[in-house]
């Protein structure tokens, strides 16, 4: 709804896609314009050469962290400010 108000205010301007190829030449063309998409994915997508890199084990560390009670978790909601963000 926004653009089509917005067309008719501003009066209809078409939208024009240019990229370049491999070249560095301009593509205008609808047809190449896809197939240049459609290339640059398939080789950011594509990755050959890939190694296994699976872990066989995870190894996990302690927590340094101690746990709190049910008492300190109390005590720390009991200071939060009601109707107040936390914030990050």
């Amino acid at each position: 709804m926004y653009r089509s108000i917005n067309d008719f205010k501003k009066g209809y301007l078409p939208r024009t896609d240019i990229l370049k190829d491999e070249k560095g030449d301009f593509v205008v063309d609808c047809h190449s314009i896809l197939l240049r998409k459609g290339n640059s994915f398939s080789q950011l997508l594509n990755v050959h050469g890939f190694n296994d890199v699976r872990q066989k084990e995870i190894h996990t560390a302690k927590s340094v962290v101690l746990e709190s009670s049910a008492f300190e978790f109390e005590m720390a909601t009991e200071k939060l400010k009601a109707y107040i963000s936390p914030g990050n």
